[in-house]
């Protein structure tokens, strides 16, 4: 990011607040969830509010703020890509750089599980919540489940997630809801990826809230992933997860969970905007051609 760019953001932020509201109102919202592909192609950023920085095997690739902001920009620029996933921090620059327009865009509600802490289980709803997102006019917002059968704050994060379903449907508005059945392993959360762990966690998230009609999971790949999506109707997205050495092989695996009929596209992040090669633009191409 040019400085001057830098400099301007900062300045608006600390100048005139109320500009992220007025960005807000006069983004272009799009026609539908669906891209010309007739997918959902998005990229995910909101790993940050979570203490997570790590992209591969750069322990702190997420905390550069100008340079994540370039990177984002750049994806939500190629052709295909047709939504954006974030917090309110990440968002609101985005808003004000004017990258938003035409976009699908999902704010992300319960961060409060940070990573690598004792109460990471208990995903507290700290960012966004449905008349937030609906005020700023995005389309929906996404909430992450770990259920853990040890960890007592599992229901709680349930029953909030519960809510906000409910909540973000009264505004007919997506609920994107990324379910997992995890443990502690030496201290650490570790989510089961697995196709008997996956099918017990979708089945769960799908009967959230008072309605299921706005509902979407966003949901991993695992081994057996025709039996896992067969315990569904809701509409998925392919989460892209940690950052890998062999994309090709990646995106075999995408392409593979594609062909699904439950599966309707793509919520990648950290893989896309920071590839071992550090091409964004030809992962995120390399990604839509799948599409």
């Amino acid at each position: 990011m040019r400085e001057a760019v830098l400099t301007d953001l900062v300045r608006t932020r600390a100048r005139r607040p109320d500009a992220v509201a007025e960005a807000a109102a006069n983004r272009r919202r799009p026609g539908s969830l669906l891209g010309e592909h007739g997918r959902l192609m998005m990229v995910a950023a909101d790993h940050p509010a979570r203490g997570a920085l790590a992209a591969g095997n750069r322990p702190f690739a997420m905390a550069d703020r100008a340079d994540l902001l370039d990177r984002l920009a750049l994806a939500l620029s190629r052709p295909g890509v047709n939504g954006v996933l974030g917090t309110p921090d990440v968002l609101e620059d985005l808003l004000l750089l004017g990258a938003l327009d035409d976009k699908v865009v999902i704010g992300s509600m319960n961060r409060g599980g940070l990573a690598g802490t004792a109460f990471e289980i208990d995903d507290r709803f700290t960012a966004y919540d449905a008349a937030s997102i609906a005020a700023a006019g995005f389309e929906g917002g996404k909430m992450l489940v770990r259920i853990d059968a040890d960890d007592a704050h599992s229901v709680s994060t349930l029953e909030s997630c519960g809510r906000a379903v409910s909540e973000l449907a009264g505004h007919r508005l997506m609920a994107m809801v990324e379910p997992f059945l995890s443990r502690r392993v030496d201290g650490r959360v570790h989510n089961e990826l697995t196709a008997d762990a996956m099918t017990r966690a979708m089945t769960v998230a799908a009967g959230l809230g008072t309605t299921s009609a706005y509902t979407w999971l966003k949901v991993p790949i695992v081994e057996d992933m025709e039996r896992a999506m067969a315990a569904t109707t809701l509409p998925a997205l392919i989460l892209g997860g940690e950052v890998a050495d062999d994309q090709e092989a990646t995106l075999a695996r995408w392409s593979k969970a594609l062909a699904l009929p439950t599966v309707q596209g793509l919520v990648v992040g950290r893989s896309l905007l920071y590839p071992p090669d550090d091409d964004v633009a030809g992962a995120v191409d390399a990604a839509v051609r799948l599409l």
